[in-house]
């Protein structure tokens, strides 16, 4: 377990450093190629915009499936005891808001909006497809406090004598 989550952290880190370099150098590019008069149509990606919108799928994937390991976890225990809903509670309401910034400043033109919608996809995906996600993490708590509920009852009975009334006899 330990040695292969420091080999997993290691990578990670390596492929952060290498996307890091490798932005950088096609940020370095595309300076160049402003400074020499090296014009682009309008309407063609460079590879900086192609760049942030494969971050943005990336992160979109990787968001998406950070909700993932929680809602196993509880399912297996059956209990969300020691997860905060508060951050389930507050990431909500900033996906709700962060994913209706986004919708809400759609520019009015129907070309336009196809072409805004187009380019924000990640991050409309990451955010509401999260706060759907978070739509079970809430069912859980729900489901497992009334199940908790309903064990501690369990418990009281069992702790208590059975042979109460012979005793006293």
């Amino acid at each position: 377990g330990s040695k292969s989550l420091k080999n997993f952290c290691i990578t990670w880190i390596m492929v952060w450093i290498g996307l890091c370099v490798i932005l950088l150098c096609l940020l370095l590019l595309r300076n160049q190629d402003r400074s020499t008069g090296i014009e682009r149509s309008n309407n063609s990606l460079d590879m900086i915009e192609m760049s942030g919108f494969i971050c943005g799928y990336i992160s979109c994937v990787f968001y998406l499936g950070s909700r993932f390991p929680q809602l196993y976890k509880n399912f297996r225990r059956k209990s969300t005891e020691g997860t905060s809903y508060l951050l389930f509670a507050l990431a909500m309401v900033g996906n709700c808001t962060y994913g209706l910034s986004l919708v809400l400043k759609m520019p009015a033109t129907e070309s336009s909006r196809a072409l805004y919608f187009l380019h924000h996809l990640p991050w409309l995906i990451g955010s509401f497809g999260v706060l759907f996600i978070d739509i079970f993490v809430t069912v859980q708590f729900i489901l497992y406090r009334q199940h908790k509920e309903r064990q501690s009852g369990l418990v009281a009975l069992e702790v208590e004598p059975l042979l109460v009334d012979e005793e006293t006899a």
